[in-house]
């Protein structure tokens, strides 16, 4: 009786042991099961994942670009209708005063002397009487405050797109920062760029064999990331910061102005400019476009071959035009 007693005092203790146990084989599973992990992503891999964020940075950088000039030109625009609004409150003002002295409550008193007029004419009574009036004064007063508003709404709105967009970009930067640290590239310093081929235009334009000279100008010049403008190598963002050169798209934009030809730094924008063409209808200064993504370009060269800024740690040099998968191209001249 004692011994079944302890047997069942005990068989509990068997119970949980069996169950701790059976839990941490399913937590530690035994053999080279127990070594399966998610592989760390190659440089390779890296290298390629880094290039599409730099040309989505670029994409970023661009909007960003053109949301600051249109919130200047908002601005500038409030400003003027704002001192237009101050002028014909003026009116008003005198308008007030003239009815007040005849003797009538004209409600373009409690306009003129209000310090947000826009509250007074929401007020339906003050606003039927503006709309009531057949004459230009009261049409001016009308057309110049909601232009006011509308001006004052814009500036805000490109206000709130530029704050948003400079978030973007500084999110971006710090991603591209985060898988430089963790694949540890390296720069690389000038390196001699090798003879310059002997490009025959093939039916090119004036202008894009320009460009093509201007690109094969920059033979041996470092990859960059962001690096490249209309004047030539330039420092870039992230790792590019301290090295002095071009990516992709900035080589491009670097080549075409040499030939008056402004084009956006960034592969989305320029895959969107000139006049598309078929890989077949190829000639030197066509700008080519790899990848569903977009996120890597170069110039044609003619022969099957391209100048190109590729990957940090390299340089601009001519390879292969089937060295990457073909996404498409555009004519720029």
């Amino acid at each position: 009786m004692d011994r079944r007693r302890a047997a069942a005092r005990t068989l509990p203790q068997w119970a949980a042991s069996a169950l701790l146990a059976a839990a941490m084989l399913t937590a530690f599973p035994a053999g080279p099961a127990s070594a399966q992990q998610t592989p760390a992503p190659s440089h390779q891999q890296l290298a390629v994942q880094l290039e599409k964020l730099t040309e989505q940075y670029n994409g970023l950088t661009v909007q960003l670009q053109r949301a600051q000039r249109a919130a200047k030109a908002a601005a500038d625009n409030a400003h003027r209708q704002q001192q237009n609004l101050q002028a014909v409150h003026a009116q008003i003002a005198r308008m007030a005063a003239d009815s007040y002295t005849s003797g009538g409550l004209d409600p373009v008193l409690g306009f003129a002397s209000a310090k947000d007029p826009q509250l007074v004419l929401d007020q339906s009574a003050t606003f039927s009487y503006f709309t009531s009036q057949g004459g230009a004064r009261a049409r001016l007063v009308l057309q110049t405050l909601q232009s006011a508003a509308r001006a004052q709404k814009a500036a805000q709105d490109q206000t709130d797109q530029v704050t948003q967009l400079v978030g973007q970009v500084t999110r971006q930067r710090d991603h591209i920062n985060a898988l430089i640290r963790q694949g540890n590239f390296k720069g690389v310093q000038r390196r001699p760029g090798g003879k310059i081929p002997n490009v025959t235009p093939g039916g090119a334009s004036a202008k894009a064999m320009g460009a093509v000279n201007a690109a094969l100008s920059a033979l041996g010049i470092p990859y960059s990331w962001g690096g490249g403008n209309a004047s030539g190598p330039t420092y870039g963002v992230a790792q590019g910061a301290g090295i002095k050169g071009f990516d992709c798209s900035g080589l491009t934009l670097y080549a075409y102005a040499q030939v008056g030809v402004t084009l956006p730094h960034y592969t989305g924008a320029q895959y969107n400019m000139g006049t598309h063409v078929t890989r077949s209808q190829l000639r030197p200064g066509d700008l080519v476009f790899f990848f569903s993504d977009l996120h890597h370009m170069a110039m044609y060269i003619g022969n099957g071959n391209i100048v190109q800024a590729p990957q940090t740690g390299d340089v601009v040099k001519i390879s292969p035009l089937s060295t990457f998968p073909w996404a498409g191209a555009v004519r720029i001249a």
